[in-house]
């Protein structure tokens, strides 16, 4: 195929032009503006330097306050009949000209229901902020994509409060899209709002009915995930009786382990520990200008396999796609997409699978304002499928195993923080076909580690040391791929106004196994960009 066949561009441009003017801007020998260049340190996508076949502009508009705004809806269709395409790309484009804050702002990007992105917003600037993301959205768009005409919605909020303002694929996917599903089914909530389910506390439960078809034989739900207001930093809040005994007026608690539930006709179907994303208003600002923290401006979603559950699903009736937070506050964005691959005819699943065991344990000492809180979770789920469709009979096993640690430290009368804490999995996906041959024998693994340090003063004095691992690795079909990102913030700021320091150190490498290599490294001191490296070599 020739190479500007490949792909097609979904731009999408933003305009938020709030009430606040800027009073003194930078400009170019051409007297023209020159906006701040925000930016995630990331794997770039194969096709970002091939011309694409054609484009189709999905929306340019002009957010004049989000405070109180309503989500964005347009007409989308189809790219014309002589565009010739296999890979789709969403370019999101957002250019903010005013002062009001945006740090906590949170976005997403559906059609007809389906996310295809979630993503934060960054600061504003001095001279204007600018921001682009480019995403692979044929996993989630390609079946809508071909469709005549549908919508699409956009919605961009600041979301610090109910009150206030308005990698690759096969690495993220714990069951790889080895072809995109031929059907993806939203599991969201229209409103006003946008199209995600908003959570306020555990007792929550928001569902959603799905009818599957008879002759599916494989299911993956795509979670997205996002926590705010008193949840923003779920992972450093305190237990409810460390408040009462104090009697202190805020609101976040509630410990500091959260837990997305997903359950089936109300039982437990799959679990997700979020990656913890730090926006670019938290914990210390200075540390994410220009470059923002792990996952800000692609907020990972999180695969989960219910093709074990087809046995509960195929009976062409109506079932509950439920979600829940576990201890969670107010208040999480929460909704799916649900990947669904169809045979020519009906499919016989049988299932076997164990109920998820779980341990959790805290241990809380505090006196006054100081004290340590640890908090250890231990979850497991298993399952054995047989689904016989027109590709054979093929076993399954699945297994995944979940480590969660957190240790919170309040010291010096509770002006200083400490937290360290790390989120592990590690699944197993082993099928072999009638006869006993293994056909595929993946391992994913994940660590999250994290620590913070918030010493509070005249001056705020802040540290974050942030990693994200991923590996892939198939036995039968000899891949293997890894990949790293870590992060290390240090800097401080004055209690009142925003003067201070930061620096921003990032590392980033992906190895793809077949002699494929991606490195950068990225060095951040008060703003500036001091080192910029990108390499290809791989590394042994």
């Amino acid at each position: 195929m020739n190479a500007v066949n490949l792909l097609f561009i979904l731009p999408l441009f933003f305009t938020i032009t709030l009430p606040h003017s800027v009073n003194s801007v930078k400009q170019n020998s051409s007297n023209e503006t020159i906006p701040q260049h925000f930016f995630e340190v990331t794997l770039p996508l194969p096709t970002d330097n091939i011309t694409p076949s054609c484009s189709v502009n999905l929306l340019n508009h002009t957010f004049t306050n989000t405070t109180n705004s309503s989500s964005v809806t347009v007409n989308y269709t189809t790219p014309p009949d002589k565009c010739h395409w296999s890979v789709a790309v969403l370019d999101f484009k957002v250019i903010y000209n005013g002062e009001q804050d945006t740090s906590n702002g949170i976005a997403g990007v559906w059609i007809n229901g389906v996310e295809l992105l979630r993503t934060t917003t960054a600061q504003p600037s001095e001279n204007g902020s600018f921001w682009n993301i480019r995403k692979d959205v044929r996993e989630s768009g390609s079946h809508s994509l071909n469709r005549k005409l549908m919508s699409f919605e956009n919605d961009i909020k600041n979301r610090e409060n109910e009150d206030k303002l308005g990698f690759d694929r096969v690495i993220k996917s714990a069951y790889p899209y080895d072809t995109p599903a031929d059907l993806v089914i939203p599991l969201s909530e229209a409103s006003d709002d946008g199209f995600w389910f908003k959570i306020h506390d555990e007792s929550e439960i928001r569902t959603k009915n799905v009818r599957i078809c008879p002759k599916t034989y494989k299911a993956v739900l795509e979670l997205y995930v996002s926590f705010h207001g008193d949840d923003e930093f779920w992972y450093m809040n305190p237990p409810d009786s460390y408040k009462k005994s104090n009697d202190l007026p805020f609101t976040n608690g509630k410990g500091s382990y959260r837990e997305v539930l997903v359950t089936i006709d109300g039982k437990l179907a799959g679990t997700v520990i979020p990656f913890p994303v730090i926006y670019s208003g938290g914990i210390n600002p200075l540390f994410w200008k220009p470059v923002v923290s792990i996952g800000a401006f692609d907020i990972p979603s999180y695969d989960i396999d219910l093709t074990s559950y087809l046995g509960l699903l195929l009976d062409n009736r109506n079932h509950s796609i439920g979600f829940q937070v576990a201890d969670g506050g107010s208040f999480w964005l929460v909704d799916a997409n649900m990947h669904l691959w169809i045979d020519d005819t009906n499919v016989q699943a049988i299932v076997e699978y164990e109920p998820p065991s779980m341990e959790i344990e805290h241990d809380y000492e505090f006196e006054g304002l100081d004290g340590t809180f640890e908090t250890e979770v231990e979850r497991s789920m298993s399952s054995i499928r047989m689904i016989q469709s027109s590709k054979g009979i093929l076993k399954t096993k699945v297994t995944e195993e979940i480590k969660f640690k957190n240790k919170l430290k309040f010291k010096e009368d509770g002006t200083r923080k400490e937290l360290e804490q790390k989120i592990k999995t590690k699944t197993k996906v082993k099928t072999t076909d009638s006869k006993g041959h293994s056909v595929g024998e993946i391992v994913i693994e994940k660590t999250y580690p994290l620590k913070i340090t918030i010493a509070s003063g005249s001056r705020v004095n802040t540290t974050v040391v942030q990693g994200r691992s991923v590996s892939f690795s198939d036995e039968v079909a000899s891949i293997s791929r890894v990949l790293n990102h870590d992060l290390n913030c240090t800097g401080w700021m004055m209690a009142k106004g925003n003067s201070g320091f930061a620096e921003n150190h990032q590392s980033y490498s992906y190895d793809d196994g077949e002699g494929g290599c991606y490195s950068r490294t990225v060095d951040v001191v008060e703003g500036d960009v001091i080192a910029d490296e990108t390499t290809s070599n791989c590394v042994k």
